[in-house]
C-alpha cells in the first residue's frame, strides 16, 4: 500500500511540476531542469517496482531521492528569482518533502530487510 501511495504521490507531483513549468516563460534551462528532475522522481519509483534484485530496488529509490533533492533546489531557485511565488514554492517544497521522507523510509526499510 505504501509503495502505491508513493507512486501515486510522485505521479501527481510530476503532473503539478509540468503545469508549474508551463507558466515559467523565458527561462528554458531552469524550467527544463525542473521538469526533468520533478518527473524523474516518479519514473525511478516505478522502475524500482520491477527491480532485478534488492540492491537494484534500493539503487532506484536512491536515484529518486537524489532527483527529489535536485527538484527542491530548482524550486528554491525559481522562488528566489521570482519565477514562482513564495506560496507556490512552499506548496511544491512541502509536496516534494513528503515524497522525500517516504523515500528515505522506504530505502531504510529495504536496507534493513536485506540484512
Amino acid at each position: 500500500m505504501a509503495e502505491n501511495k508513493l507512486a501515486d504521490l510522485s505521479t501527481e507531483f510530476a503532473v503539478s511540476i509540468l503545469k508549474l513549468t508551463d507558466g515559467i516563460k523565458g527561462h528554458y534551462a531552469l524550467s527544463n531542469q525542473l521538469e526533468r528532475s520533478g518527473t524523474s522522481i516518479g519514473a525511478n519509483i516505478r522502475e524500482a517496482k520491477y527491480a532485478h534484485s534488492r540492491p537494484d530496488f534500493i539503487a532506484k529509490l536512491q536515484i529518486a531521492l537524489k532527483e527529489c533533492y535536485e527538484t527542491e533546489y530548482w524550486i528554491e531557485i525559481s522562488q528566489r528569482t521570482s519565477l514562482i511565488s513564495e506560496d507556490d514554492a512552499r506548496k511544491y517544497l512541502h509536496d516534494c518533502g513528503s515524497i522525500r521522507r517516504m523515500l528515505i523510509s522506504s530505502i531504510n526499510t529495504a536496507k534493513e530487510n536485506s540484512k
